[in-house]
């Protein structure tokens, strides 16, 4: 059976090389470079077999997901990817599994330019935790408290294709082949809006990835903001092949999370990036408000 320091060089080495990187795999610490006038940006996410993805999941399915859940969180911030680590918990040195990790590790390497700079593995249920590492300027970084009353609520791409793709894995619906393999397809390789999240620097005041649902988020940025946002059912970006689910895909595009589309407001006469849609507006008040007969607290509850 492989060693511990066997399955990261043979593995993960390769995968510490970046413009930002003085040091990386094969010393106590990494050593990461800022430019002047930058700030450090760090954020973790943990993904458990059983609790985030599925039992039978690819390994290197979970790779990929599990960087681009957590990249996820610097596309919110508007930061510039400078480099990750990674703790993976496995029941058993199964080298075969490890290597295909791997190769959803490079994919998301490759794909969000974050070199792999350290970590951990230990035995137990199998479990990854990736920090992610980002730089934004002293001055631009976007934070979920900066919305006000009057702005307008955007978000990218679709909603609730995450939700109905677990759906149909978990044998709850069945839609149509083609829209399967599309729902399948954003649950388990969500991306990341990390360039969205730059062109949206200088203009949001207030942004937040959607992980926990639309409803969940939204009033994240509410609270820290200290003000309502009402919500448009109606406007709701749907993608053809959740819109098969009837009305389940407004039920999953408010609650069901995991798309990992940013949600932003934006001043009055700004307009939007390309690809997102206004949803709603904020107003006076406290929570979140949406026309239609749902739960507003509901979303993914981590306990």
């Amino acid at each position: 059976m492989p060693s511990e320091f066997d399955l990261i060089y043979r593995h993960f080495a390769h995968l510490g090389a970046g413009p930002a990187v003085e040091l990386s795999v094969g010393d106590d610490c990494a050593i990461l470079k800022l430019e002047p006038g930058e700030r450090l940006v760090t954020s973790v996410d943990t993904l458990v077999e059983g609790v985030h993805f599925l039992p039978d999941t690819f390994p290197e399915i979970i790779g990929y997901r599990a960087v681009a859940t957590a990249v996820s969180d610097l596309a919110a911030m508007g930061a510039r990817p400078l480099g990750m680590t990674i703790a993976l918990t496995l029941p058993d040195a199964d080298e075969f599994w490890v290597h295909s990790f791997s190769q959803g590790l490079a994919e998301a390497v490759s794909e969000y330019s974050l070199p792999l700079v350290g970590g951990d593995t230990t035995r137990g249920p199998l479990t990854v935790s990736v920090q992610v590492m980002g730089a934004v300027h002293a001055d631009q970084a976007l934070l979920r408290s900066g919305a006000q009353v009057g702005d307008a609520v955007y978000v990218s791409g679709t909603l609730g294709d995450a939700a109905g793709g677990l759906a149909f894995l978990q044998d709850e619906w069945r839609p149509s082949p083609d829209a399967a393999a599309y729902l399948v397809e954003r649950h388990e390789r969500p991306t990341a809006r990390l360039a969205l999240g730059q062109q949206l620097l200088a203009v949001a005041t207030a942004t937040i990835d959607i992980s926990d649902g639309l409803l969940a988020d939204a009033g994240h940025i509410a609270a820290a903001s200290g003000v309502a946002i009402e919500l448009e059912s109606a406007a709701l970006p749907i993608s053809p092949a959740l819109a098969e689910a009837g009305e389940r895909a407004t039920t999953w595009a408010l609650t069901g999370g995991d798309d990992y589309e940013l949600c932003f407001t934006l001043p009055v006469g700004v307009p939007a990036p390309e690809g997102c849609v206004r949803i709603g507006t904020v107003v006076v008040g406290e929570g979140v408000r949406v026309d239609a007969d749902i739960d507003t607290g509901a979303g993914y509850q981590h306990f």
